[in-house]
């Protein structure tokens, strides 16, 4: 297979798996699974693996804009799952923070798709699950690279 071909199957395979990923979250029958959609589980998760932080800090860990994270953040606090507070730095801003039930949530989802995971990836074997996990992870921050550099 030649490189040209490699990397028109990466980017196929790269389009389904993002089609098939939200398909799977809102054609599934388990409730925690379908309980956020893919801009709030990301927002929580960064906030329940980073803590506190403000709209700015967020949107650059999200390679978002800042206008984008504040419209999510709204939605995600008329919700009850996270909370804005008083910034511990510097009392004239504000942080957010996921609040217990957007904890609780997020908690939920991530148990629903790792039974979901284990579930479609149960013929692997322990090593080539790893090495899954080693190459997305490796492929994601590749691409999270490259979006910081070329976003200027």
């Amino acid at each position: 297979m030649s490189d040209d071909e490699v990397l028109g199957t990466i980017e196929t395979q790269v389009a389904l798996l993002m089609r098939l990923g939200e398909a799977t979250r809102r054609s599934t029958d388990v409730k925690p699974h379908r309980a956020l959609d893919r801009a709030a589980y990301v927002i929580l998760r960064r906030l329940q693996q980073d803590g506190p932080q403000n709209v700015s800090a967020l949107a650059t860990a999200l390679n978002l804009d800042g206008s984008t994270v504040t419209r999510q953040v709204t939605a995600l606090q008329k919700d009850g799952l996270i909370e804005r507070r008083r910034d511990p730095d510097d009392g004239r801003g504000t942080v957010i923070a996921a609040t217990d039930t957007g904890l609780h949530q997020v908690d939920m989802v991530r148990q629903a798709r790792r039974e979901l995971y284990g579930s479609v990836l149960r013929a692997y074997s322990p090593d080539e699950r790893r090495e899954l996990a080693r190459t997305l992870e490796r492929f994601t921050a590749a691409l999270d690279a490259h979006m910081r550099t070329t976003k200027a």
